[in-house]
């Protein structure tokens, strides 16, 4: 894989020429659902009050990515528009009242905001924020309702989850913005805007899984494996990781797993056979498939009287929950979980910290590398399920 070497100190000096001008770049825009995004020349605003203006390095894709361009959800059907939200970067400008970052910070950007002055952020218990928690529904800055992305034409160009960085540049709210360590390698950097801290967080925050326990994870994308590699380094005993993709199972094993099931080849439930290798089923189970069915044999993997099934994947239907209330008594509970209840602004540069020391192993979530010109290429192969995360070098 190329490497591509990041020079600040040009970086910065052409900052210096387009503070308070309007920028025209390159993005790939979404024109309909599940068409090819374009790679376009787009006018970029510059950043108003609480808003900062980014020059995207690298961006990945999620599969909340690809949910939202293939138009899963209706209502999210909102274009043209400029998907992305896991990339790093620096800063070129602030917009007024911007005071914990300066043009050359490097940074990343987060989905779920974080104001620091709302009921929710002050709140011990919660990563939520009033104004800035993930909207995907949410297509215009919180400022003034309006965007900061046009066609040459003068068309609006609208924004998705706070973030929108399938651009050269991107203006996003301050409160979705985080300073990083200078020193910080922003090509591994970008997994923390969204993949790697949800599932990791998820075992680290939300279940708080301790050395000698018991874990189930279904599904073995980048979430999915970034709660192995959380429990992983937590200690936990034994990590049973489910997927019908071979290479996903083989892929688990190299980074922690220590059982693999593939549902297609057994012949009864996936929770009969857990609970049979796992002394009644395991202390923590989790969802990272987006399935009801999957959720439903999550949970009752988990073991009677404590078990705890943290629910990661996305779920596009309006289906509910598949458990019948009585089965709440026998002590199993579920919950949810967003940016693995990590507090974005106040909680990611220490997470980002541990990560350059080691604590995480960033660079195996990394599988394929493209110039962002072959933004397509990549979608294709998260569809594939050939990749982890595709970095894509602006």
């Amino acid at each position: 894989m190329a490497i591509i070497q990041m020079n600040t100190t040009s970086n910065s000096k052409n900052m210096t020429t387009t503070a308070g001008k309007v920028i025209t770049c390159k993005a790939a825009v979404a024109w309909g659902p599940g068409q090819p995004l374009a790679i376009e020349e787009i006018q970029v605003d510059i950043p108003q009050k609480m808003e900062v203006r980014i020059k995207i390095l690298f961006t990945s894709i999620c599969h909340t990515d690809l949910g939202a361009w293939q138009g899963k959800n209706e209502a999210q059907r909102v274009y043209p528009r400029i998907f992305g939200h896991e990339a790093s970067g620096v800063v070129e400008s602030v917009g007024e009242g911007v005071e914990d970052m300066k043009a050359g910070d490097h940074v990343v950007p987060i989905f779920n905001g974080e104001c620091g002055d709302c009921v929710f952020c002050k709140s011990k218990t919660s990563n939520l924020c009033k104004k800035f928690r993930v909207d995907p529904f949410k297509s215009v800055m919180a400022n003034d309702g309006r965007t900061r992305f046009w066609t040459k034409q003068g068309e609006p160009i609208y924004h998705f989850l706070n973030t929108s960085t399938f651009s050269e540049y991107t203006v996003i709210d301050s409160a979705c913005v985080v300073k990083v360590d200078h020193d910080a390698p922003l090509k591994t950097m970008t997994l923390l805007s969204c993949g790697v801290s949800t599932g990791l967080g998820a075992a680290w925050n939300t279940a708080d899984v301790q050395p000698g326990s018991s874990v189930a994870v279904f599904g073995l994308g980048a979430v999915g494996l970034a709660v192995v590699e959380g429990a992983r380094s937590r200690g936990a005993s034994r990590i049973i990781g489910v997927d019908i993709n071979s290479e996903k199972l083989s892929r688990g094993e190299a980074m922690g797993v220590t059982d693999v099931i593939n549902p297609l080849e057994l012949n009864k439930p996936v929770h009969e056979e857990i609970r049979g290798i796992s002394e009644g089923g395991v202390d923590f189970s989790f969802e990272c498939a987006g399935n009801l069915d999957v959720l439903r044999e999550a949970f009752l993997s988990s073991h009677e009287g404590w078990g705890l099934t943290v629910l990661l994947g996305i779920h596009q239907t309006p289906k509910t929950l598949p458990l019948h209330p009585m089965e709440l008594f026998d002590g199993r509970r579920i919950i949810g979980s967003v940016f693995g209840d990590f507090k974005g602004k106040s909680q990611l540069p220490e997470f980002a910290k541990q990560c350059m020391h080691g604590t995480v192993k960033l660079n195996d979530f990394i599988t394929h590398e493209l110039p962002f010109s072959e933004i397509n290429q990549a979608f294709q192969l998260l569809m594939d399920g050939k990749s982890l995360r595709c970095i894509l070098h602006l």
